[in-house]
């Protein structure tokens, strides 16, 4: 059964469209490193691999290898922050948290039909005491791709951020009616 037809509005197609283009990294065998047989650790690892391959294979997943993330939110080095979609008959609301985000690091663009929200997070700590000295460094850059609804205001859209959470609102507006055919039910 195909969950996707019983959403009203797939906010995600894009995100999934471009999902697929990630590159597949191969991996070596025994054989392709010429002749030299890996470490027993690394043999063990690769049998549970296949393991994992082997048994998610069944339920209309695709396997778990090193080509594939095992976290959905972080793939080809971006962040994925997660988000909250809400509804009313006047706004489509999305709440997004990115802590540790600058307002100035955020940035919003719709393009056609496709609502892109990306980021950069930088962050430094340093902390000198007397016996020790640490110096850490967090970078990172985050991407979201939406699909707008049809009812969707584009030039109404406002985003609003505050203690790292971006929240964006957009105004629904009415469509034109479509004709609707009655069809009359005669017993027979």
């Amino acid at each position: 059964m195909n969950i996707k037809k019983w959403v009203p509005w797939n906010w995600f197609k894009k995100e999934e469209d471009d999902a697929g283009k990630m590159v597949p990294v191969k991996r070596e065998n025994a054989n392709e490193q010429g002749g030299v047989f890996p470490h027993p650790l690394q043999q063990f690892h690769q049998g549970i691999d296949r393991l994992f391959d082997n048994a998610f294979r069944g339920f209309g997943q695709s396997g778990i290898g090193f080509d594939q993330s095992l976290f959905p939110r972080l793939t080809d080095g971006i962040l994925k922050p997660t988000l909250d979609l809400g509804a009313s008959d006047k706004e489509y609301t999305i709440t997004i948290e990115i802590p540790g985000v600058d307002d100035k690091d955020v940035k919003l663009e719709i393009v056609n039909d496709t609502l892109t929200i990306s980021g950069e997070k930088k962050q430094e700590k340093e902390e000198k005491k007397k016996d020790y000295y640490r110096m850490e460094r967090t970078y990172g850059t985050f991407r979201r791709v939406l699909s707008l609804p049809d009812d969707v205001d584009q030039d109404g859209v406002k985003a609003t951020f505050n203690k790292g959470v971006l929240t964006v609102t957009m105004p629904r507006k009415a469509l034109p009616n479509q004709d609707v055919k009655q069809i009359e039910v005669k017993t027979s």
